[in-house]
């Protein structure tokens, strides 16, 4: 993030008004291909956390995006500056005849720490929370009770949040496999399914 994003001062930043608020609290209204399903994790920047469900059997596309604020059409910047409460999503298309959505839980939970509020590691803001967002009741019971034996692991409080999937907004194209295309330093890591090679987190 640019030190003006950290201040709030990012470009982007755009008056609401009531009705852009409710179309961005509304519901993910997109469809996922005949015959899959969606799902949606915040689990820290979504770089890293795309490219291990990227990685999972069943998932067959995953886009990083924002959710849960109430800005509409909100850009990375936006989301930086903390002020439109969005977190750094990745949505999950998946074959559930390939994939239970259960594989999908465990690997959320193996991404990331989810008992620190706000954070992961060094990155730092609301958008970076962790959080199940989900499509069905069956997807919320799954959660809850993943949650639940989750709890049970760690002697910590988890702070995840378990919510009703919004409208997703599609992040910025160089955004979208960033660490599969090379991330930052121009060294691609594997999205071979099955893989478990170490993830850089920004390449």
């Amino acid at each position: 993030m640019s030190w003006l994003g950290k201040l709030g001062l990012g470009f982007g930043q755009r008056a609401m008004d009531s009705s852009s608020s409710s179309i961005a609290k509304g519901p993910d209204d997109d469809v996922p291909a005949p015959g899959q399903q969606f799902a949606q994790f915040g689990a820290g920047c979504f770089w890293g956390v795309e490219l291990a469900f990227q990685r999972v059997a069943g998932v067959t596309k995953t886009e990083v995006g924002y959710s849960q604020g109430f800005r509409h059409n909100p850009t990375y910047n936006d989301v930086c500056s903390g002020k439109t409460k969005h977190s750094e999503i990745v949505r999950v298309q998946f074959d559930p005849n390939h994939c239970t959505y259960h594989n999908l839980l465990d690997a959320f939970w193996a991404r990331h720490d989810p008992t620190t509020l706000d954070r992961q590691g060094s990155d730092v803001g609301t958008q970076y929370r962790s959080g199940i967002y989900f499509y069905t009741p069956e997807q919320e019971k799954a959660a809850r009770e993943s949650l639940e034996k989750q709890q049970q692991l760690l002697n910590r409080k988890i702070v995840t949040e378990i919510l009703p999937a919004k409208k997703f907004y599609r992040a910025e194209e160089y955004h979208q496999q960033y660490l599969a295309k090379g991330g930052r330093f121009g060294s691609k890591q594997s999205a071979d399914k099955g893989c478990n090679d170490a993830i850089r987190c920004y390449g």
